[in-house]
């Protein structure tokens, strides 16, 4: 069911129409007794989740007991960090998700289906995992928020994947990650259907369309003339709909189509989101598909402080590497670490350039040249590179340098998804 839908690439929807909105929605729910929020963590800060979990806290008071970030397999959040995103809402409201032991299997999609999803590739079952909090028999209401945007693992970011990966367990969260790796992340980047989807979809139905979730999800772009973000729409509801509008609304809005392949792509990682390849790495996925084959991809990343979010992930990165899917899928075959463990293999396969394209990574001082290098990346010192292109100076796009040299500049990679025509193909 959609409750409300509202955007269009022109839409500015400012603070007092989406509170507005969210009060005829809630109104036309009746009365929740007790109500649970599944916002995005910081990593998610320009999705909008954070102001309207603040809403939501208005509106409903006391009856609003538990915020949890969705944090998937990322660290839990600071104080500062919640105070940053959601305002005024108590702090004693927030739960931490333990993606390895506070979750429960509701469900187990069959092997079967899976080889069919996945082509032949994979044969395993899929356990449909969720936070043992959302099975609590008093909440009456599951408010599911979060942005609708282009996403390397699964087509487009949250809807389900705010419960099964947000809030799901280890188990699933790394068995989805690998359906996505192995169906070839440029064939389901930007689709609100995908192989992974599909696997999500098929646990919804049948294994929490009892439970009360409604999912709240907004769709943003950067206004480049004043370097703000803008929501560009709302759209709130209880199945696949809600989100295959927003979706639609993403393709519009969130997806830059280049004219011609880029050769050297510059991308800026803010230190405020980005500490770690795992999310960082969002300059390699998102970019993959405007670079022209031997392009040159360089990653301004000041704050970089670690390669996984997790320490055993971490781990899992520096021994094994960035080194393409051959590789990858061979030593996922050989052991067991990475058997155990998924979705570093599919990250691993994701970070590659499969040899098409090169990949620089630029960190601050708390990353060396040798661990970069050791991961299967090269590096160039970041204050030389920041004296040869001043992104104070660039705009994001195209750039033509006092050399003569034309560059394509991405402040934020998290914002959009770039391709050339020739490869991205319905």
């Amino acid at each position: 069911m959609l409750y409300y839908a509202r955007g269009s690439k022109t839409d500015n929807i400012s603070p007092d129409e989406v509170r507005s909105i969210l009060k005829e929605v809630f109104d036309g729910m009746g009365i929740k007794k007790r109500v649970v929020a599944i916002p995005p963590d910081f990593t998610r800060f320009n999705s909008y989740a954070g102001p309207i979990t603040e809403m939501a806290y208005d509106y409903f008071q006391d009856a609003l007991t538990d915020v949890m970030p969705a944090l998937g397999t990322h660290t839990p959040m600071t104080d500062e960090q919640i105070s940053a995103m959601f305002g005024h809402t108590p702090k004693n409201l927030f739960r931490v998700h333990d993606w390895r032991n506070d979750v429960v299997t509701v469900g187990e999609v069959p092997a079967e289906y899976v080889e069919k999803i996945s082509e032949g590739k994979l044969s395993y079952s899929w356990p449909a995992q969720v936070n043992k909090l959302l099975l609590e028999k008093d909440i009456d209401l599951i408010l599911s928020i979060g942005q609708v945007v282009p996403h390397e693992v699964i087509g487009m970011a949250n809807y389900t994947k705010n419960i099964f990966v947000g809030v799901g367990g280890s188990l699933g969260i790394n068995r989805s990650h690998f359906i996505g790796a192995t169906y070839g992340m440029e064939r389901l980047m930007g689709r609100a259907k995908s192989s992974v989807r599909d696997v999500m979809e098929y646990a919804r139905e049948h294994f929490i369309k009892d439970l009360p979730i409604v999912y709240i999800q907004t769709v943003l772009a950067k206004n480049f003339d004043t370097n703000k973000m803008e929501l560009k729409g709302i759209y709130i509801g209880n199945d696949f709909e809600c989100f295959a509008r927003a979706s639609q609304l993403s393709l519009e809005t969130n997806f830059i189509m280049v004219e011609k392949p880029i050769k050297k792509c510059i991308v800026y990682l803010d230190p405020n989101e980005f500490k770690s390849t795992w999310l960082g790495n969002k300059a390699v996925y998102r970019t993959r598909m405007a670079l022209a084959d031997g392009a040159d991809l360089i990653v301004l990343a000041p704050a970089l402080q670690e390669f996984g979010e997790d320490e055993a992930i971490d781990k899992l990165i520096r021994k094994y590497g960035y080194k393409g899917t051959p590789a990858v899928l061979t030593a996922t075959n050989e052991n067991q670490d990475l058997q155990d463990n998924l979705g570093a293999s599919a990250h691993l396969i994701h970070g590659s350039s499969e040899g098409r394209f090169t990949i620089t990574y630029c960190p601050g001082d708390k990353v060396s040249k040798e661990e970069i290098e050791g991961v299967g990346f090269q590096y160039q010192a970041l204050k030389d590179v920041l004296a040869q292109y001043p992104i104070d100076k660039m705009k994001d796009g195209w750039n033509l340098m006092p050399s003569g040299e034309e560059v394509y500049y991405i402040s934020n990679p998290a914002l959009g998804l770039w391709a050339h025509p020739d490869r991205f193909k319905d």
